[in-house]
């Protein structure tokens, strides 16, 4: 496999995303997963046992990639690394979370483990900026900042001009005695 070609797996949940993007939940089937991915519905199944494992994988998919941009964050700065990942800027990966996000307040297409993991995106955050920034009203107000960059980017709402972000980073780097 050439290294940047994904797995079958990422695939798999590449082809979920689409379609909760393109039909969202009600269109979501295995069968219909599967032959977007390019793999039998057996190939589906044997990565992914059920549609609610599906979402699962999602769910978890997207908490890695935060994972890894909080460690990067501890190391470089959380005020920046926040603001800079907040700012979402793939229409593909906001309509996924968008829809993750639908899910999660709908009718128990999501398990307490893709919840839990979905949340992981706030609260992880959350828990990082308050824990590095040492004034809690500063924290909640980059909270805040980045929550409504990341909400709004989701959503498809206007966001601010990127001079405008930078202007607001600087400030608030100032604020919150980051360097």
């Amino acid at each position: 496999m050439a290294k940047d070609e994904p797995s079958t797996r990422d695939r798999i949940l590449n082809a979920l995303q689409r379609i909760l993007v393109e039909e969202g939940a009600s269109g979501v089937t295995l069968e219909k997963v599967a032959a977007e991915a390019g793999v039998s519905k057996g190939g589906l199944l044997y990565h992914f046992k059920s549609k609610s494992d599906l979402y699962d994988g999602l769910a978890r998919r997207h908490r890695l990639q935060e994972e890894a941009n909080i460690a990067r964050a501890r190391e470089t700065g959380v005020v920046a690394s926040f603001l800079e990942v907040s700012w979402v800027e793939s229409e593909e990966s906001a309509a996924g979370l968008w829809a993750l996000l639908t899910a999660l307040r709908g009718t128990g297409e999501l398990s307490e483990e893709a919840r839990t993991d979905v949340l992981f995106i706030f609260n992880g955050w959350r828990d990082l900026i308050h824990e590095q920034v040492a004034d809690p009203v500063t924290a909640e107000i980059v909270r805040l900042v980045g929550d409504g960059l990341f909400l709004s980017a989701l959503a498809g709402a206007p966001l601010p001009k990127r001079e405008v972000v930078e202007q607001i980073l600087a400030r608030l780097t100032l604020e919150s005695g980051e360097s």
